[in-house]
């Protein structure tokens, strides 16, 4: 779990509570359970609109997934696909075949290599996947995305319904003050709602998607290169390109020690 994740959740909205209680407030004036019913059912409500059932149902899953970094495989993938070509270099492209690859799309990249899949074909099949995966994950944090412009949205309709319901009663006086209060609950569940949690996950998810695409580029330039026949040091310095620049010169270090 990426502990960085719910921390900022938790602190997002620990920091607005205990800040609300520093000034004089009381928790229990934060808790409407009609503002919430209105904040968050009307914004999925409106974002079962956009999106189909699937999608919806596949909210848990993808906040699971917000709370998760997978590590940096870039080195491994590097080293790894440096190797094939070794290999392929040394033996031909049928020694790949049985060599054991854990990335499902590294193992079919290079079995459509061993079968002898025109190259420019294996490049059009593999961006396409790669485009495929992009255009899913883009459905995903913009479904979040997408929730965090309703909240807000849905919290002003609250505060109107809740305005209207005290203007109705404005012959009572002493009961205004605590009605408005009400009333901008709704608000308050929206705007933050949005910005410390339906926002914040969008953006880690989209991170997530950038880090996987970069992967996958990773990987797709290392077939074509390999398919091409490059010399694997070469391979080695096109794919370093692809790592942080700490890590570049470790890998440049590991080809000169090839040569």
């Amino acid at each position: 779990m990426d502990i960085a994740t719910l921390v900022g959740i938790v602190l997002g909205f620990a920091s607005l509570i205990v800040a609300f209680l520093m000034e004089g407030g009381h928790a229990e004036s934060l808790l409407g359970i009609t503002a919430a019913m209105i904040v968050f059912g009307g914004t999925i409500g409106a974002t079962m609109t956009s999106y189909s059932l699937a999608d919806i149902l596949s909210i848990p899953k993808l906040i699971a997934r917000s709370m998760k970094t997978p590590p940096d495989r870039r080195p491994e993938l590097v080293e790894e696909i440096v190797k094939l070509a070794e290999m392929a270099r040394r033996d031909g492209l049928l020694a790949l075949e049985g060599h054991p690859i854990d990335d499902p799309f590294l193992k079919r990249a290079v079995m459509m290599v061993v079968d002898g899949t025109d190259p420019e074909l294996t490049e059009q099949i593999l961006h396409a996947d790669v485009e495929a995966m992009a255009a899913r994950h883009a459905r995903a944090y913009g479904m979040f995305t997408t929730m965090g412009g309703f909240a807000p949205t849905m919290g002003i309709i609250g505060t109107v319904m809740g305005l209207v319901h005290v203007l109705g009663s404005i012959d009572k006086p002493e009961n205004l003050g605590p009605a408005i209060a009400l009333a901008f609950i709704a608000t308050l569940y929206g705007v933050a709602s949005a910005n410390i949690f339906w926002l914040p996950v969008a953006a880690k998810l989209q991170n997530l998607s950038k880090k996987e695409l970069l992967l996958r580029n990773l990987m797709l330039e290392g077939i074509v290169s390999l398919q091409a026949g490059y010399n694997p040091i070469l391979i080695r310095e096109r794919l370093t390109a692809f790592l942080r620049p700490e890590l570049r010169e470790e890998e440049a270090a590991a080809g000169r020690e090839e040569e």
